[in-house]
């Protein structure tokens, strides 16, 4: 299977972060199906429930680069594969949030204790920022030095929908950063890429070598879920935590629930988490709620 992935890829005439996605993608569905898996309607149907809770634009982008892959390879099940994903597509009402508020809070405690190195340094300041900003994973990646000031520890970021939004980085976050870019002072001294246009996570793998190159949001992916067809374990698991407890994504829910809780305000967290509608919001409101208090008053503190 992977050499018709690889002459797939090879095919398409589309930009190379495209491509990448593809890719990685494409390498998730062999991760789920099994590399000698047959390419038809049960393993696309297969891939399409492992990844229903998946964030909608990435659902969409990696459906795409499976049914292009069916397609190149000349599949007699495409009608039937059309019809699959028009039911794994299909308008649903919205859902309540829910996710291992336990296992993120593991994994961000381990990831504040890295310190060893650079690709430490990077994912200690990396997680540290999803967690305390509610970046999504590709806005964090498009960071640029100039884009926050650090006095004030905010950024204005052009986000989800093309909106120019406001972020702010808690202490620890900023400090974090800090941290991350003075270890990175002896990579590319020289270069001609003014500061505030460097990125401000980096990519710190063997090609890479010793030069100021941003990562994408698969390599940041990589680098926390880790990634088991090439033996790379993430720091999820080097938390302790199983892999499949968190999704990245994960980080963004924990950031809107912390601030629901903290002030049961849900105009502010609308706010500060950039949601365009409050309904999206009212999905984080079952998190300690009046249900849960009076659940408690009735069955846990009676006499």
């Amino acid at each position: 299977m992977q050499e018709q992935i690889n002459r797939f890829l090879d095919t398409l005439d589309l930009s190379k972060n495209t491509i990448d996605t593809y890719r990685y993608a494409l390498r998730r569905f062999v991760e789920i199906v099994g590399e000698g898996a047959p390419l038809n309607t049960e393993t696309f149907e297969t891939f399409l429930a492992e990844i229903k809770d998946y964030a909608p634009s990435t659902k969409q982008i990696w459906r795409s680069a499976l049914l292009g892959l069916y397609t190149f390879v000349r599949s007699n099940d495409l009608a039937e594969i059309q019809g699959i994903i028009r039911h794994y597509t299909r308008r649903q009402g919205k859902r309540i949030v829910n996710f291992d508020r336990e296992a993120v809070e593991k994994v961000i405690e381990y990831c504040g204790r890295l310190s060893d190195d650079l690709p430490a340094l990077r994912d200690r300041a990396f997680v540290l920022t999803l967690a305390d900003t509610g970046l999504r994973i590709s806005e964090a990646c498009a960071l640029k030095r100039g884009d926050i000031d650090w006095l004030e520890a905010r950024a204005v970021i052009i986000g989800k929908g093309d909106k120019q939004a406001v972020i702010r980085f808690s202490e620890r976050s900023i400090q974090a950063l800090r941290e991350y870019h003075t270890a990175c002072a002896s990579i590319e001294p020289n270069t001609r890429i003014p500061l505030r246009s460097q990125p401000v996570f980096l990519r710190h793998d063997i090609r890479a070598r010793k030069r100021i190159r941003p990562i994408s949001a698969s390599g940041m992916w990589t680098a926390i879920k880790g990634d088991p067809l090439q033996g790379i374990k993430g720091r999820i698991e080097e938390a302790g935590v199983d892999r499949s407890l968190v999704r990245i994504h994960d980080f963004r829910h924990y950031f809107v629930t912390m601030t629901y809780l903290a002030r049961r305000d849900i105009k502010l967290s609308q706010e500060l988490a950039r949601h365009s509608s409050i309904d999206t919001t009212n999905r984080y409101t079952h998190f300690g709620g009046e249900a849960d208090a009076a659940y408690d008053e009735i069955f846990n503190k009676r006499k």
